[in-house]
C-alpha cells in the first residue's frame, strides 16, 4: 500500500515522531495506522508526543564558530530541568544544532514562523508555473501545496535533512533526544551570522543612491 502524506501528517499528530520515522512505520505496517504506532512505540520514538505539551524553561544557549571565523552560531535549545541541560547527551544534540544551522542555512525554525506574504507569494508562483505547463485547474492546488512542503523543508530547521544523517530530519532528531533524555526539548531560535554577509548589497544600494542624486 502507498504511503501518502496525509497518512503521515495523521501519524504524526498521533504520536509526535518525525516525519520519516513515521514514513518508515507505515511502509513496515503496510498502511496500518495502529500497527504503525505500535512500530514507533517499540522504538521509543512515539512517547516524545507525551512530553511535548510540557513547560520548556530550562537549558542552554550555545554558539559555535566555523569556517576560519566567517560563519558563526548562536542557539538557545530548551528543556525542562536544569539536570538535564547539563547532561553531555543533552550538550552533544545542541552542539549538533548549532553546526547543523552553520552548514545547513536555515531561515526559520518552523514552517509557522514564517510570514504568510512569503508563503503566499510562493503559492502564487508555484501555480502560475503549473498553469504555464498546462496544467488541469483542478490540480494547480494540490501541486502548489507539494512544492510548498519542498519550500519549508529548504529554510525551515526543523524539517531539514539533518547534516550528520541526511535520512532523518532536524524534527527527527529532536523526537529521537526526547525520547533518550526523558524530558521535552524545544529549539526556540537561533542567529546565523556570515561573513560580510548583506555588504555588496548594501554598498550597491548606496552607489545607486548617490548616481540617483548626481543625476538629479
Amino acid at each position: 500500500m502507498a504511503v501518502t502524506a496525509e497518512m503521515v501528517r495523521d501519524l504524526r499528530e498521533k504520536t509526535g515522531a518525525g516525519i520519516l520515522d513515521c514514513r518508515k512505520a507505515l511502509s513496515e505496517s503496510a498502511g496500518d495506522v495502529e500497527k504503525a504506532v505500535d512500530y514507533l512505540r517499540k522504538k521509543g520514538l512515539a512517547s516524545a508526543a507525551k512530553k511535548a505539551g510540557r513547560v520548556t524553561a530550562e537549558g542552554a544557549v550555545s554558539s559555535y564558530i566555523h569556517a576560519g571565523g566567517k560563519i558563526g552560531v548562536l542557539l538557545e535549545v530548551n528543556c525542562e530541568t536544569d539536570f538535564v541541560a547539563k547532561t553531555d547527551d543533552f550538550k552533544n544534540f545542541v552542539h549538533d544544532m548549532t553546526m547543523h544551522i552553520a552548514a545547513a542555512n536555515p531561515q526559520y525554525v518552523r514552517r509557522e514562523e514564517v510570514p504568510p506574504h512569503i508563503v503566499n507569494a510562493e503559492k502564487q508562483v508555484y501555480i502560475a508555473q503549473a498553469r504555464e505547463t498546462k496544467k488541469p485547474e483542478k490540480m494547480l492546488e494540490k501541486i502548489a501545496e507539494g512544492k510548498l512542503n519542498k519550500f519549508f523543508s529548504e529554510i525551515c530547521m526543523l524539517e531539514q535533512p539533518f547534516i550528520k544523517d541526511p535520512d532523518k530530519s532536524v524534527e527527527d532528531m529532536v523526537a529521537s533526544v526526547i525520547a533518550k533524555i526523558g524530558e521535552n526539548v524545544t529549539i526556540r531560535r537561533f542567529s546565523r551570522y556570515q561573513l560580510g554577509e548583506g555588504i555588496e548589497k548594501k554598498m550597491t544600494n548606496l552607489k545607486d543612491e548617490v548616481e540617483k542624486q548626481l543625476n538629479a
